[in-house]
């Protein structure tokens, strides 16, 4: 009887670990809910950065269809989904903006605050943070607290989409610069 105990505790740990292996095999983006989830978060995101005057003037030029665009396929992109980042390296895309740390930092509670309405786990938030932290040296020009700053004059944005690509096409083979 003693033996039967021991065999049927050690196929339930088994059965366990193997359960908890097989969760942690999945992706970021698996995690996160996917495409969809990802264009909700961007979305809000989107409408919240356009209301926050602490950096809504550094979008001031940018088509916002392209922006939301590429940053869903680098999200979708970076937390191991499907998509293939087709737009810009973030220094290029960032240059002469004048990106104080202070935005930079106001961009990224927004983002914390998108990533909460849809109730994103801390694990997931977490490390999706982390990423997209690693970008902070090649987006900040201005080591300053500021924020609220316009765009300097020589900033050059990205010219809007050549044709307007739907946000349900990220990630498929047809999608193309």
């Amino acid at each position: 009887m003693l033996k039967l105990r021991v065999i049927m505790a050690t196929l339930c740990l088994l059965t366990t670990l193997l359960g908890n292996a097989a969760a942690q095999k999945k992706t970021l983006y698996e995690r996160l809910g996917g495409k969809e989830a990802i264009k909700a978060v961007v979305d809000e995101l989107a409408t919240t950065v356009a209301a926050d005057a602490r950096i809504n003037k550094k979008f001031a030029r940018s088509d916002l269809n392209r922006l939301k665009f590429h940053l869903v396929e680098q999200l979708c992109a970076v937390t191991g989904g499907p998509c293939k980042y087709t737009g810009r390296d973030m220094r290029t895309a960032h240059k002469n903006m004048g990106v104080t740390e202070g935005e930079f930092n106001a961009l990224v509670e927004n983002l914390v605050a998108a990533l909460d309405k849809f109730n994103v786990g801390e694990n997931e938030k977490e490390e999706l943070l982390a990423i997209l932290g690693s970008t902070k040296s090649q987006i900040v020009e201005v080591k300053s607290q500021a924020t609220g700053t316009p765009l300097p004059a020589n900033f050059k944005p990205a010219p809007p989409l050549k044709t307007p690509k739907p946000l349900a096409n990220v990630g498929k083979a047809s999608d193309k610069k």
